[in-house]
C-alpha cells in the first residue's frame, strides 16, 4: 500500500513541477516592450469591460437555454 501511494506522490509531484515549469517558460516576459508596427487601440472603459465579459455571456446564455426550452416544451407529448 505505501509502495502505491509513494508512486502516486511522485507522480503528482512530477506533473505539478513539469506544469509549473510549461507556465514560468511561456510567461510573456517582454510584454511591456513594443513591437515595430504596434498600433494598440484605446483601452475599454469599465462599463464596455463589464458588458462584454460578463452581461454579454449571461445574456447569450439565457437566450440559448431559453431557446432549448421552447424546443423542449414543443416536442413533448404528453
Amino acid at each position: 500500500m505505501s509502495n502505491k501511494v509513494n508512486k502516486n506522490a511522485l507522480r503528482a509531484g512530477t506533473v505539478t513541477a513539469g506544469a509549473t515549469l510549461l507556465m514560468l517558460l511561456s510567461s510573456p516576459a517582454f510584454a511591456l516592450t513594443r513591437d515595430d508596427g504596434d498600433q494598440p487601440g484605446s483601452g475599454l472603459s469599465v462599463a464596455e469591460t463589464l458588458g462584454l465579459y460578463v452581461a454579454a455571456p449571461i445574456v447569450l446564455f439565457l437566450l440559448i437555454a431559453g431557446l432549448v426550452m421552447v424546443g423542449d416544451k414543443g416536442s413533448k407529448k404528453s
